[in-house]
């Protein structure tokens, strides 16, 4: 099973388990699930570290293992690329059915074929944030237990932190922590979007608009940025009835779920050349600064 699904299946029992009460216990447990989970996958993170240093090369080539596990890139792709393909076919039943069960958590059973398109790509750009650039990120500064550590809250918010039921308060801890580990990566993806619809031959000036325009109609204040950016990228609209809509033009088609996989595939490169620079940098600055006295 992929790690991310143990996460998910942990953060579920203690959902079922826990999840009930006064909104002081719900709030107080859902907090308590949300940190138990994530430090069980830090603690996993740094005990595979442990034995990687002892293996040598073979260590690397299974932290890396690990690491490629946490991001996750090429299932999402997959993934849309499913829905695309259900909708050219015209089997409508079978895309909101993959776009329900692999890329969203809200309701398919009665959207339309450009919805349909619509939420798959929301979703891989959504994801270029929560699947790759987020847990690089960590893991550059923190190594493989940070990368653990943001997946495990990024999927507690996946899973709990919703305006509804029991869950807006069991899940509140889980929501907050995301939104604020999200949110410099999530600026950084949403420039990687408009550099690599650049890259693509897309539309850069629409993304770089549509981005300064409609990144905050979103409730996150993560989302809004890669979505918006992607919407402009493509000249579509996405929207979630009764949410928001973001970009102007038509909805999405099949091929617009292609063409956002290709940008989600070269903000990947743009994004991750970007965190390995901006990396060698500060380990440039420091080392120099060490060497020189500017860092005490």
């Amino acid at each position: 099973m992929h790690p991310v699904a143990w996460l998910g299946r942990a953060l579920g029992v203690g959902r079922r388990w826990l999840c009930r009460g006064s909104r002081r216990a719900l709030l107080v447990r859902g907090a308590g699930v949300t940190l138990a989970v994530a430090a069980f996958a830090g603690t996993g993170g740094v005990l595979l570290h442990a034995l990687g240093a002892r293996l040598g090369a073979a260590g690397l080539a299974l932290e890396a293992i690990a690491l490629a596990l946490l991001l996750s890139v090429r299932a999402l792709i997959v993934a849309a690329r499913r829905v695309a393909t259900h909708l050219r076919r015209g089997d409508l039943p079978a895309a909101r059915a993959s776009v329900g069960h692999d890329l969203v958590s809200r309701r398919t059973d009665a959207l339309d074929p450009p919805r349909v398109a619509s939420a798959a790509v929301e979703s891989v750009a959504e994801n270029l944030t929560d699947a790759f650039v987020a847990p690089a990120c960590f893991f550059l500064v923190f190594g493989l237990a940070g990368a653990a550590v943001y997946r495990a809250v990024n999927t507690a918010d996946a899973m709990l932190g919703y305006r509804e039921g029991p869950l807006e308060h069991f899940g509140k801890v889980a929501a907050r922590l995301d939104d604020a580990l999200s949110f410099l990566p999530a600026r950084l993806a949403g420039w990687a979007v408009v550099v690599a619809s650049a890259l693509a031959g897309e539309r850069a000036r629409g993304a770089l608009a549509v981005m300064r325009r409609d990144r905050r109609r979103t409730a996150s204040p993560n989302a809004g940025w890669t979505m918006a950016a992607m919407a402009g990228a493509l000249g579509v609209t996405l929207e979630k009835p009764g949410a928001y809509r973001l970009g102007a033009g038509p909805l999405p088609d099949p091929e617009a779920i292609d063409r956002a996989c290709r940008i989600l595939a070269l903000a990947v490169v743009v994004s991750g050349a970007a965190m390995v620079a901006g990396a060698v940098l500060l380990v440039h600055f420091f080392f120099v600064g060490a060497r020189t006295g500017w860092v005490s």
